[in-house]
């Protein structure tokens, strides 16, 4: 089976256990073929968890899930050298981070010292401890939550740090249809977990995930779009050839990190579409979840109620296609 069939396979299954939340599911296989992390933020019982979990299961690797509080220390995330009292010498032990997909539940919920030892691995994708190094697998995905309705005793993530998130996304409540069929699903997996049937079909080789990554960066792109969206990054740091007033709403624009990504995603996004080119419709589709974090507006935009996404999508509207 072809790497296209086996990713088709994937989201179809994935969209039948994650009901209403079709766009976490797509976002989630474009961070794993771009080989980026994604950042989530939203309400509690969103499937946000679910989502990750359920992606773990029908790949072949292993996942956990990391609880995020205000006493966890860096160690607890990389683990640590412990000491053999019969040789005397000192043993490490991995932490959580050694998995191929973790959660990092509520992140802000964790101090400086633990944001900045996970954001190092998902940057360097490896951890030292002492003077030694050790890698992290291969296959890497860290998908961290945020819950945006609770704000008391959370470390907000610098925007410097955000910059390392590949893409971050905002969902929202699922729509009534969406929630009736929840409501059936958790009726017919709850049964099936009575009778014992629980558990996937064969899970995807991590091979498969690795040809579609080759298989991506082989699409085509043409120069005109490679130049738009250099553009459109450029556009969020000096925006007003575009809109005059959109000087004063921005503060700090995107870093070149964003240019890479809109590229990997934009790539992504076609190649699950089964098409052999990148079009508009794939820069423009990624474009928001990709700028949200790092755009800095300023105190006037904030002052006059513009959101970040309103500055994004005015740039997207005004930036003109090759």
């Amino acid at each position: 089976m072809s790497a296209h069939a086996q990713l088709k396979s994937l989201r179809e299954q994935l969209n039948q256990s994650i009901i209403g939340q079709d766009t976490l599911v797509l976002r989630l296989l474009i961070a794993l073929l771009a080989d980026g992390h994604l950042l989530v933020e939203g309400a509690p019982g969103l499937a946000k968890t679910r989502a990750i979990k359920a992606l773990g299961e029908r790949i072949e690797g292993d996942f956990h899930r990391i609880q995020f509080t205000p006493d966890l220390l860096p160690s607890d995330l990389t683990g640590t050298e412990v000491f053999r009292p019969q040789d005397g010498s000192f043993q490490f032990k991995a932490g959580p981070i050694f998995h191929n997909l973790v959660l990092a539940d509520e992140i802000n919920r964790a101090p400086a010292k633990v944001q900045s030892a996970l954001l190092e691995a998902m940057a360097e994708r490896q951890v030292t401890i002492g003077h030694d190094t050790y890698p992290l697998p291969r296959l890497f995905l860290v998908m961290a939550t945020q819950n945006p309705i609770e704000q008391e005793g959370t470390y907000p993530l610098p925007e410097a740090q955000l910059d390392r998130f590949l893409m971050k996304l905002k969902i929202g409540y699922p729509s009534k249809d969406a929630e009736r069929r929840i409501l059936d699903l958790v009726h017919l997996e709850t049964a099936r977990d009575l009778e014992g049937q629980a558990g996937t079909d064969h899970p995807i080789p991590q091979e498969a995930i690795f040809t579609a990554r080759r298989e991506m960066l082989e699409l085509h792109m043409s120069d005109g779009l490679k130049d738009y969206i250099v553009e459109l990054v450029q556009a969020t740091r000096d925006p007003a050839p575009y809109k005059a007033e959109l000087e004063r709403w921005v503060q700090f624009g995107a870093s070149p990190r964003a240019t890479i990504a809109i590229d990997l995603c934009a790539r992504a996004h076609a190649w699950l579409h089964q098409r052999d080119h990148v079009n508009p419709e794939d820069i423009k589709a990624i474009a928001a979840d990709v700028l949200r974090h790092r755009v800095l507006l300023s105190f006037e935009a904030e002052a006059a109620g513009i959101t970040t996404d309103e500055f994004i999508n005015t740039l997207l509207a005004r930036v003109p296609l090759p």
